[in-house]
């Protein structure tokens, strides 16, 4: 389908988010990213970096609209299908309205990829997905207006969406992502760029100290996530999440936090030793828990 059909298209319904949208990188978070927008009727541009990695986000993101019909969404897997293009050519980028950034979470990846997406989408909104690093450092890269789109993992799931405003951010735009991010069924909240925001920064300021008990033996793992799930209603405990993020995010947040905020946040030593065996939670099959 071209892109004029698609603006096409989207004039003939009632969408609340763009009806055309990018996403750069095409991994967990960047496919649930894209999901949830082809989830509120948008056509979905992915573009990744090699044809490997193309053919890995269209499968991640095919499985979760898979996922989703099966669950009773409308419409047709085939038909969710029409409307996702990846790719590994930044040019599609061109005259989308909305291109949200969601590469691993690296200050010089990230600034590099603004300035990609900027050079092919000079008047895009660009969305960053970052969980803790300065908005505003990447803002001033670029002349696009700049927003930060913090997604929370695993984000079809997830109902939270943390809006993160950069200190050149327009003040209708803030009003905009609000209305997009109630459009994919998520709730907004809206947050000064100020080192982790509030949601990581209050998350993993639980997490290390979960972490600092584990080494020193107050209690197993185990023990002390079934204290926070049974006796403060967490949904999940502090150590199980951090796996679910994975060790190696949680520790390059925690040494970020820790040179902007102070020492509160280094991260434990058994954090650092976990990550330098490669024991970085699900992902690798071995975190606090065991998941091979």
């Amino acid at each position: 389908m071209t892109v004029q059909q698609a603006v096409l298209d989207a004039t003939t319904t009632d969408l609340r988010v763009p009806a055309l949208v990018g996403v750069l990188g095409g991994g967990r978070m960047g496919a649930g990213i894209a999901h949830s927008f082809l989830a509120a009727g948008a056509h979905v541009t992915v573009v990744d970096i090699n044809d490997d990695a193309v053919a890995a986000a269209r499968g991640r993101i095919t499985h979760d609209i898979e996922g989703s019909i099966r669950r009773g969404a409308p419409g047709t897997v085939d038909g969710w299908l029409d409307r996702l293009t990846v790719t590994t050519d930044a040019s599609a980028f061109a005259d989308l309205p909305l291109v949200v950034e969601a590469v691993p979470e690296s200050i010089e990846l990230k600034t590099d990829s603004f300035r990609r997406i900027a050079e092919v989408a000079p008047e895009a909104v660009i969305a960053t997905n970052t969980s803790s690093l300065s908005v505003s450092d990447l803002a001033v890269t670029v002349d696009n207006p700049v927003i930060g789109l913090h997604f929370f993992n695993p984000v079809p799931a997830s109902k939270l969406v943390e809006i993160v405003v950069a200190d050149t951010t327009p003040a209708d735009l803030v009003g905009e992502a609000r209305a997009w991010v109630e459009g994919l069924g998520k709730t907004p909240i809206v947050v000064a760029d100020a080192p982790g925001f509030a949601s990581s920064r209050l998350g993993v300021a639980i997490a290390l100290e979960a972490i600092r008990m584990v080494e020193e033996g107050v209690a197993s793992p185990e023990d002390i996530d079934n204290a926070m799930v049974l006796g403060y209603k967490f949904p999940v405990g502090p150590l199980k999440l951090t796996d679910i993020v994975g060790l190696d995010v949680r520790l390059g947040i925690a040494e970020y936090l820790a040179s902007t905020l102070g020492e509160r946040f280094a991260p434990p030593q058994l954090m650092r030793d976990m990550v330098a065996r490669g024991e970085l939670g699900r992902k690798s099959g071995q975190g606090f828990y065991d998941y091979s």
